[in-house]
């Protein structure tokens, strides 16, 4: 976990959700809050999993 700031990085993703944003944008902030998903304390996995659930939304909409 060297380097890797998961509260920072979570923040700023879920920030990112107010501006548009492009499917690979989304596509990568995805891939990165679920590999974060995987490092942060079980009490954080919650918030951490509907911020996931948001972006999967914002995802299949980009897709339509």
């Amino acid at each position: 976990m060297s380097g890797v700031q998961p509260y920072h990085e979570i923040t700023e993703i879920a920030r990112s959700l107010s501006e548009p944003l492009t499917s690979a944008e989304l596509s990568a902030a995805l891939d990165r809050v679920e590999y974060l998903f995987e490092i942060i304390p079980p009490e954080l996995q919650e918030p951490v999993e509907q911020l996931a659930a948001q972006l999967r939304r914002k995802l299949a909409q980009a897709a339509d």
